[in-house]
């Protein structure tokens, strides 16, 4: 099992202390939440909370991912740093592998890139893209991604993408894993078709166990069920070491885990930084110095 350290909508003067700390307790990766911006009272819900209000997401301090993760990776010398996730669709495809082929070779290939379907209208509203046409603009983007991150000479022509032949350097040393995060049906089947692996998003635990069971399926129906897959799951069982055995048991090879309901905090985050490093030290103490 690997630990992921998630901190979001805090102070973004911590994030640095916090990836140290992390790496010094023994934490394998920092994930790096995306949002674009708040807009108030949106046209959809949202899908990981209870009422789908979004109203947690006013005045959040919210950096961008492929600013703060070269920041982080400077300071640190071991941390993977994953996005959970990147709205890859209200984003330009081939300016996104750039930026993430970048961070991958300044930080010696210490990033996987959580991608998904922003839920939320008004993003593809402020990026100017279209949001009926999302799903099948990730498959593409996806495939360019992969193509032009290899260092060779690529090409694209797709429904909704054109990329003449092109060559990307630098490039990093190996593949930049591509997680995949959203709980439906078509998420998790794209998941599996086209990526490295799944990010859990949170929920009960019995949806999780429904989820996992459904990714254990389709990667037998898609022949892979032995190729390496990362599958990173956010659950109250990842919070003893009996726990962690059971999602260990489960499949789970990432437990991402925190230590606030950043759900439930109306206005900014007043937790000092002394008090979050405290909490993932102790958790380290008590689980992770247990289990590995």
């Amino acid at each position: 099992m690997r630990f992921t350290y998630v901190e979001s909508m805090t102070d973004p003067s911590y994030y640095a202390p916090l990836a140290i700390a992390a790496e010094e307790a023994g934490y394998d990766s920092f994930a790096v939440p995306d949002n674009l911006g708040y807009a108030g009272k949106s046209a959809a819900d949202y899908p990981y909370t209870e009422d789908g209000d979004n109203a947690f997401l006013e005045d959040k301090p919210f950096l961008e991912p492929f600013t703060v993760i070269p920041a982080l990776g400077a300071v640190t010398e071991r941390l993977r740093f994953t996005t959970l996730v990147l709205k890859l669709p209200v984003r330009a495809p081939y300016l996104v592998a750039k930026q993430a082929a970048s961070i991958a070779v300044l930080t010696g290939n210490r990033l996987g890139l959580g991608i998904g379907l922003s839920p939320w209208p008004e993003d593809f509203a402020l990026t100017q893209t279209e949001m009926r046409t999302r799903g099948a603009r990730m498959e593409e983007a996806i495939e360019i991604i992969r193509g032009v991150t290899t260092g060779e000479f690529f090409e694209y022509e797709g429904r909704h993408y054109s990329i003449p032949r092109v060559k990307m350097c630098p490039v990093p040393t190996a593949p930049i894993p591509l997680l995949y995060g959203g709980h439906s049906e078509a998420a998790l089947r794209r998941t599996v078709r086209l990526c490295d692996g799944w990010m859990h998003a949170g929920g009960p635990p019995e949806e999780l166990t429904h989820l996992l069971n459904r990714i254990a399926e389709l990667r037998k129906e898609y022949n892979r069920e032995h190729d390496p897959f990362e599958i990173h799951a956010i659950s109250a069982d990842a919070y003893s070491v009996d726990g962690i055995r059971s999602l260990e048991d489960a499949g789970v090879t990432d437990a991402i885990v925190g230590f606030r309901d950043v759900y439930s905090v109306v206005g900014r985050d007043s937790e000092p930084l002394e008090q979050k490093i405290d909490a993932l030290r102790q958790y380290a103490d008590t689980v992770i110095s247990k289990v590995c």
